[in-house]
């Protein structure tokens, strides 16, 4: 798709009444967030557990009555300090990942753009490979300076790099190809993966379990100690995107139609890579690689919405964690006692969802 034809796409959605087509975007948003705590309910008491989700709620509200307890010690221990971590987590890395691809979408001024798709997450991924690998030894001043919060900061470094270099690559003039920045992203994703393979091929056999299951995608691993480590950098990181959603909408019609309503168009580019690699960093950092929420989300929701980013934003925020709740649940469930990689459940949708993207679209992706 051109600049043009996408830039079309956010002139005719403001040729609409913007009255109904902002109370039809507040509606979705609440049913979204309504959604979002049902599944995390959904997620805490589904499972190897006795707890139900109306125990739950009681245990909530009212507390343990002595002889009348709403969960047992051993579903407390199951929900508190195994579950609510986890969905905690998929939360924060499912708003993380839909919302940094809502971002690099008005960024590049094209529906198809995505994180993972154009090689920031397989640049993240190697900064934190290589902290993981190498971290007890060549890198052993810089983890022991940071401590649990080098990983994260890795991964956003790495994130950064890749972000940076694939956008002075596509862009010339102030445009965008979405050709080259496609072919840039799959060739900077293909060295970071050859990087990546080499740190794998010096790993010793417990740093290759890890990182084995890692690299697919996991929330298994969730803790209160990667919540404190990453949570941070994602939450400053979505709290930063709302104050870009007019610099985008603006930026969706060109970036001289931009500078000339007074948008400062290299800040907002500054602080959008920054606010990605941030958020995909810390994500890829706790979780591993997980795909397709970025290009996935935006996309169902600029559906049903239209493109204003006002409302896209938080959107994306709330059904990216729906979608990753979603796909957590079926993970440790669909093949019990073992867990599926979320990675692979998220691709399974995705990969079929973004083929019928182009094909939908073939007639106008210019590439």
């Amino acid at each position: 798709m051109t600049d043009e034809t996408f830039a079309g796409t956010a002139g005719e959605a403001s040729r609409h009444d913007s009255g109904d087509r902002s109370a039809r975007a507040l509606l979705v948003v609440g049913v979204l967030a309504v959604m979002l705590a049902l599944t995390a309910l959904f997620s805490l008491t589904w499972g190897a557990s006795d707890a139900s989700a109306w125990g739950l709620v009681k245990d909530w509200l009212f507390g343990a009555t002595p002889g009348q307890e709403a969960l047992s010690a051993r579903d407390s221990i199951i929900i508190y300090d195994i579950r609510l971590p986890r969905v905690i987590l998929g939360i924060l890395i499912g708003a993380a990942l839909a919302v940094s691809g809502a971002v690099m979408q008005g960024l590049f001024r094209n529906p198809l753009a995505d994180p993972g798709l154009i090689g920031v997450s397989a640049g993240s991924g190697l900064g934190a490979v290589s902290v993981i690998v190498l971290g007890s030894t060549v890198l052993a001043p810089f983890t022991a300076l940071l401590g649990s919060f080098a990983l994260p900061l890795a991964a956003f470094g790495g994130g950064l790099v890749t972000t940076v270099t694939l956008y002075n690559v596509a862009t010339r003039q102030g445009r965008t190809s979405i050709a080259t920045m496609l072919l840039a992203g799959i060739a900077l994703g293909a060295m970071a993966v050859a990087l990546t393979g080499i740190l794998v091929y010096m790993a010793d056999d417990r740093q290759l379990r890890d990182l084995t299951f890692w690299q697919l995608g996991s929330l298994a691993g969730a803790t209160w100690g990667k919540i404190a480590a990453s949570g941070p950098i994602i939450v400053l990181a979505l709290a930063v995107t709302p104050f870009l959603a007019k610099g985008l909408n603006a930026l969706s019609l060109g970036e001289a139609t931009a500078n000339h309503l007074g948008v400062p168009v290299q800040r907002l580019k500054y602080v959008a890579i920054v606010a990605v690699s941030g958020a995909i960093g810390a994500s890829v950092a706790v979780s591993g690689g997980i795909g397709f929420v970025g290009i996935v989300v935006p996309h169902l929701l600029r559906l049903a919405i239209g493109p204003d980013n006002r409302y896209l934003l938080p959107a994306s925020a709330l059904l990216g964690g729906c979608l990753l709740l979603l796909a957590d649940a079926v993970s440790r469930t669909i093949v019990a006692p073992a867990e599926l990689p979320i990675g692979i459940v998220t691709a399974a949708v995705g990969g079929p969802f973004f083929l019928w993207i182009l094909l939908r679209k073939r007639g106008v992706v210019d590439l």
